[in-house]
């Protein structure tokens, strides 16, 4: 028996299911791209700004930070607009406007983890269903058909293999997710004290 052929088998809730991880897999998707564009861009904007300061241009530099979208520019801004006071206001701003980018660049992973937690309670749903089915199978025909019955017991435990399934894949991909934002954030503040 195929997959599609098991999840045809859990009936309609499949779909939902099916809808579910879909979602969670655009958002992760999404999310990557999103990540992995900003570490690219982040080399060419510190080069840009590197040079912009060492020709002595820090407003041209603040204005090119307030112009340009993204973590990096946010963070740069931060450092640029502290630097002539001490170290640690300078450290304390940059931790401050990290928290608030780790914030947007994990953005939908609430949606994300809402998948997690809805995948599971359709699958229970898709057995509840399923073996309301049974039993009312059972309840016309009698209990003497044990195939009938088993039959109709696996089809039923198909939705809540595949909520399970789902709900499991949601909290991985919010985990992946978290932790390669917090290493972006990481990278782009090393790359701003490094060359700063």
């Amino acid at each position: 028996m195929t997959l599609f052929e098991i999840a045809a088998r859990g009936g309609w809730i499949m779909i939902l299911i099916s809808l579910c991880s879909l979602a969670a897999l655009a958002i992760f998707i999404e999310r990557l791209i999103t990540l992995r564009k900003i570490k690219l861009n982040a080399r060419t904007f510190v080069l840009q700004i590197q040079n912009l300061l060492m020709r002595g241009k820090l407003d041209d530099a603040l204005k090119t930070c307030k112009q340009t979208p993204g973590p990096i520019a946010s963070l740069t801004k931060a450092v640029l607009e502290k630097y002539d006071r001490s170290y640690e206001e300078i450290k304390e701003a940059l931790e401050n406007a990290a928290r608030s980018e780790i914030y947007h660049l994990e953005k939908y992973l609430s949606a994300l983890g809402t998948v997690a937690a809805v995948a599971p309670l359709l699958g229970f749903l898709g057995t509840v269903t399923g073996m309301i089915s049974v039993f009312q199978v059972m309840a016309v025909s009698g209990s003497g058909n044990v195939r009938a019955m088993a039959a109709g017991v696996s089809q039923a435990t198909v939705p809540t293999m595949a909520g399970m399934v789902g709900a499991l894949s949601g909290v991985l991909l919010v985990t992946l997710i978290s932790r390669r934002a917090a290493r972006e954030v990481e990278f782009l503040e090393d790359s701003l004290t490094m060359d700063h």
